[in-house]
């Protein structure tokens, strides 16, 4: 019965490895189940992930804008705190598109997306900056600020993105040249997020992208189980904190 419930989730989430396949038969069965036997099972029936690893890379040089104020601090205590930005390509029916996401590293929510089929097309990062403007305008209470985390992509480096929040409490740092390991958050979540995109959604032949994306967004936020917020989904996560 427990290789059964395996086998379905895994033909619906094959990026899934067996701790949140365990996490997810908890969940929805109320059965006390190890992940130990989980991965048994798994292995037995022949089910691995079949997300992709990265390699790592040598550190780059760092930003002469905005340093790196994060460094290794990604222990964010409170929503809102640190915020991490990075656009990622989703080819979609043969064409490439652009998508741009801003996550809250306190929960891993992605607080603010947007896509473009133009390359380099400014539009989506200032879309999501709306956003996060908009949620930062929102909570009086926060004195200590936003610090928000990017690469030293062109759009990111430029004048006008840093004018468009030189009115909000935003503080921004940034990655050093061509070092993913100074966002890892989101890196990492961008590796597993267009693996399920293509996997589980479908996403290279949809016929609406945006609502496709909305719906994953929606996924990614109220029902994937994410390890590092011991396998509770970022809402569950933020709701359970208060």
């Amino acid at each position: 019965m427990l290789t059964e419930l395996i086998l379905e989730r895994h033909q619906k989430h094959k990026v899934w490895g067996y701790h949140s396949i365990a996490a997810s038969i908890r969940n929805d069965t109320g059965w006390r189940v190890s992940d130990n036997l989980v991965h048994k099972c798994c292995k037995a029936a022949g089910v691995k992930s079949k997300a992709k690893r990265y390699k790592y890379q040598k550190p780059g040089k760092e930003s002469e804008i905005f340093p790196n104020l994060v460094r290794v601090c990604w222990a964010a205590a409170r929503p809102l705190e640190i915020v991490v930005s990075d656009m990622t390509c989703i080819r979609c029916n043969g064409k490439i598109y652009e998508w741009v996401l801003f996550i809250d590293t306190f929960n891993n929510e992605i607080i603010a997306h947007s896509v473009s089929a133009h390359r380099g097309d400014p539009k989506t990062y200032y879309n999501c900056l709306d956003q996060l403007c908009k949620r930062v305008k929102n909570v009086k209470e926060q004195t200590a600020g936003t610090v928000l985390h990017t690469d030293q992509g062109a759009v990111y480096s430029s004048r006008a993105f840093s004018r468009t929040h030189s009115n909000y409490n935003i503080i921004r740092s940034m990655s050093r040249a061509g070092t993913p390991t100074d966002n890892p958050i989101i890196e990492s979540l961008n590796g597993w997020m267009k693996a399920e995109l293509i996997l589980d959604f479908g996403i290279s032949k949809v016929s609406n992208l945006k609502k496709t994306l909305d719906q994953y967004v929606l996924y990614f936020n109220s029902e994937r189980f994410a390890a590092a917020l011991d396998y509770k989904t970022p809402i569950q996560y933020r709701t359970e904190l208060g």
